[in-house]
């Protein structure tokens, strides 16, 4: 084999330098994109890390503001079950009385029956049975006690709740924030996010009671009968006097629950057997015989709006009735409707029971628009692979969105009694950078 030509053995080993620095520029460059997919890569985690934490801060947010529109619920619920006990006392202390007419014969059982039937006459005598029941009208009674722990609830117990709940929420947030990112990055320590144009601050406010308070209360309370008006008047179906061949005996029940203005429970409950008489002087009227009366007022010394008088006598034993009444009143002997007499026995006989009124309440700050969000943004800043620092940002927000149209088409309020608050992210506002 000959050997190869001078030219050709100068030329061998040039391939190898080419080969040489292709391989540096390729390793250049695979340690440039090594590098940039690394910074990308924790860019990303950084992002998807907070974009999780800004959330989880969101529904706490949320999660806050559903416990605390349940509270409010809870408040309302309170206030019919003071309904309900306020109109409870009121019975109590009306059968405790009628109790004490039945064993008096004033007037006699017998006598209701025979003149509005058998059903009047067995509930007169079921009377006997409540004997001392007025005992629990009492403030110090059995239904005044449970009275007094609804009062406590709506005043101290939600009230505290509410504000702790409103005044811890920034902290609360910024836990589970930190607690996510603390398990999205096992290999740092004590992470602190920080939170900028945070909107909580003026989201809520404390709210007097107001007029919508007023109507939704009433509303509630009239979905329940036992709190009804309890007015019913029975007559007896033949003329009792040739004088007034138009007039019956008639059997008054009067009775029934309302807010005041002041927002405080009261109820009243009276019945009166209103007899047909007649004479010379007078003609016809109504002789009224009190047969139970109770007065629940909404706070002591308030006054009664019905026909009464402040010291009715006891008995008409020493006096007629009708001279009492035009000496000493300004009833209506013949058109009146009420019970006169038993609201004076009521009026003199009233407990009041201790109340603060609905109580003030946390809401929605006035002015906030039908898509009322909170939202915040939350930043956070991390070294790379490299040391250098990696800054990214992310937002969210609790909206107030029901899951279904109103039945009525209408938009719902946004508001703390209604339980709608739901989370989000929001977008366009998740960024990152880096130096």
């Amino acid at each position: 084999m000959a050997a190869p030509h001078p030219t050709l053995r100068k030329q061998q080993g040039q391939v190898l330098v080419l080969g040489m620095l292709l391989a540096a520029v390729l390793g250049l460059a695979w340690m440039r994109y090594f590098a940039t997919g690394q910074v990308l890569a924790a860019k990303t985690r950084m992002v998807h890390g907070l974009d999780a934490a800004a959330y989880s801060g969101a529904l706490v947010q949320a999660r806050t503001l559903n416990f605390l529109a349940y509270l409010n619920r809870a408040r309302m619920a309170h206030q019919v079950a003071m309904a309900h006990l306020v109109t409870l006392g009121s019975w109590a202390h009306y059968a405790g009385m009628e109790s004490r007419r039945l064993a008096q014969g004033n007037p006699p059982a017998h006598l209701i029956g025979l003149l509005f039937g058998a059903d009047h006459g067995r509930a007169y005598l079921a009377a006997a049975g409540a004997v001392g029941l007025e005992a629990r009208a009492r403030a110090e009674g059995t239904l005044g006690q449970a009275y007094a722990t609804h009062e406590r609830f709506v005043h101290e117990l939600s009230a505290d709740l509410s504000r702790v709940l409103a005044r811890d929420l920034p902290q609360a947030r910024l836990g589970a924030m930190r607690a996510v990112l603390a398990g999205h990055y096992p290999e740092h320590r004590d992470l602190r996010p920080m939170v900028t144009d945070d909107a909580w601050p003026g989201l809520l406010r404390r709210h007097a009671p107001d007029a919508p308070l007023f109507d939704w209360t009433r509303r509630l309370a009239g979905l329940y009968p036992f709190l009804d008006p309890r007015d019913h008047t029975a007559r007896n179906p033949w003329p009792v006097s040739a004088r007034c061949p138009q007039l019956r005996h008639e059997l008054r029940r009067r009775g029934g629950t309302a807010l005041d203005e002041s927002g405080r429970w009261q109820a009243g409950d009276t019945q009166s057997f209103h007899a047909v008489r007649s004479n010379r002087w007078i003609g016809c009227y109504y002789r009224e015989y009190a047969m139970g009366w109770a007065w629940m007022p909404a706070q002591a010394g308030q006054a009664m709006d019905a026909d009464h008088v402040d010291a009715p006598p006891e008995d008409f034993a020493d006096q007629d009735f009708w001279r009492w009444v035009r000496a000493a009143t300004q009833w209506d002997l013949v058109g009146g409707r009420d019970n006169p007499l038993a609201n004076s026995y009521a009026l003199r006989d009233r407990q009041a029971w201790a109340s603060r009124g609905l109580g003030d309440y946390l809401d929605i700050a006035a002015g906030t628009g039908p898509d009322a969000a909170s939202g915040f943004v939350v930043r956070l800043e991390l070294p790379d692979a490299s040391g250098r620092p990696i800054r990214a940002r992310s937002a969210a927000e609790s909206l107030f969105s029901r899951s279904g149209r109103r039945a009525d088409g209408l938009d719902e309020t946004p508001s703390l009694f209604h339980p709608y608050w739901h989370a989000r992210l929001s977008a366009g506002v998740s960024d990152v950078s880096g130096d």
